[in-house]
């Protein structure tokens, strides 16, 4: 593989990339791009990156084939159009798009211009998951029928600055965080096929922890406590909580049960394990021997794979498809919270390939220190 990249967004999120997609084999980070090219040039600096540019610059260059889009949720619908009409490839952070009707939009257009085009998260790519995966496969509980998920937190204004987004139309913990969980799920399950919510509000207003801003209050316009009830093509349910309001827990994060025994799984935000099964005949849990695979925080071997997979004819894992239809179930799930009805989703992406040892090798993973 011999691929130019291109990052656009040069916040918080890009190190974390910038740290994989720089030293991986094969894949050339050409230019970094912000509205703000002095971030853009001291990031470019930290990786030894050789532009540092605006980004229409950077849509202009012919030795970049991938742009990797970090930046704000509500450009990506945007700046992901301009480089697929550039004729490069994306992949964007999460989510694809502000709607589901832009996401399908861009599905459309990478078709159209046969650009690959992919998305977050690719933590299910790591080594919990897929090795969780793995297990479901090959039979370690049974066959699937259930499984519930729990992203429980007190809220993102105990320990960020300026937690005001988090709480506005387009975030809470269902839009935020829920991808995780829905790609996950899908990635054990396949497509969703239904979805019915329920939620609500716990406090119209919230206080800023720490920072310059500590001690301010500012207004809630998201439901903040929200429940999916999950209905898959495959036959199988899933209950899905989120919530910014509890104060503690000890819910697992996704148990999945099976006719002969239930998997409990990792945060799906990380890429690390353990998988621990417990089967009828098991007098305790026992830890699933872990798949090859990267553990520390690969964000970004999702773009790596979408670039292989378009050079290689074979479907991408983070693909265009998946993360499209992971914010269909998101909005179809307040949809329903909103109309109490249930809401059927459409699109049916193929449930992704787990990675090969050839893959693992292809995207720089070693043993010896994993990306």
């Amino acid at each position: 593989m011999d691929i130019g990249i291109g990052v656009i967004g040069c916040g918080t999120i890009a190190s974390a990339y910038l740290k994989n997609l720089t030293r991986a084999p094969g894949a050339r980070v050409v230019a970094l791009a912000d509205l703000d090219v002095g971030r853009a040039r001291a990031l470019a600096s930290t990786f030894g990156v050789p532009h540092a540019l605006d980004p229409d610059a950077l849509l202009a260059r012919p030795d970049i084939d991938l742009v990797v889009d970090l930046t704000i949720p509500a450009a990506h619908y945007d700046v992901n159009r301009r480089a697929l009409e550039a004729r490069k490839g994306v992949y964007a952070e999460k989510p694809l798009a502000a709607t589901a009707a832009e996401a399908r939009a861009l599905v459309e257009l990478a078709a159209r211009v046969d650009q690959p085009l992919g998305g977050a998260p690719d933590t299910f790519l790591g080594v919990g998951l897929q090795t969780a995966r793995a297990a479901l496969d090959e039979g370690a509980i049974g066959r699937p029928f259930a499984a519930v998920a729990h992203m429980v937190s007190s809220g993102p204004e105990r320990w960020h600055h300026s937690p005001d987004f988090f709480y506005q139309p387009g975030a809470g913990p269902l839009l935020d965080m829920g991808p995780y969980y829905v790609t996950a799920l899908v990635s054990l399950f396949g497509p969703v096929a239904s979805v019915l919510a329920d939620g609500g509000q716990t406090w119209p207003e919230r206080t800023i922890g720490q920072g310059p801003r500590a001690g301010e209050r500012f207004p809630v316009d998201v439901a903040t406590h929200v429940t999916l009830l999950l209905r898959f093509a495959s036959g199988a349910r899933a209950t899905l909580l989120t919530t910014f309001d509890v104060q503690a827990s000890e819910l697992p994060r996704i148990e999945v049960f099976g006719e002969r025994g239930t998997l409990a799984l990792p945060d799906p935000n990380t890429f690390k394990g353990p998988v621990r099964v417990r089967t009828a005949t098991d007098d305790a849990w026992r830890e699933v021997p872990a798949v090859p695979g990267f553990a520390s925080n690969a964000r970004g071997i999702g773009a790596l794979d979408l670039a292989a997979a378009h050079r290689a004819g074979r479907a991408p894992r983070a693909s265009g498809n998946l993360a499209s239809h992971v914010l269909d179930v998101l909005e179809g799930g307040l949809t329903a919270l909103r109309t109490g009805a249930r809401v059927e989703i459409d699109s049916r992406p193929d449930r992704p390939a787990p990675l090969t040892p050839d893959d693992l090798a292809e995207l720089g993973w070693t043993q010896e220190a994993p990306a």
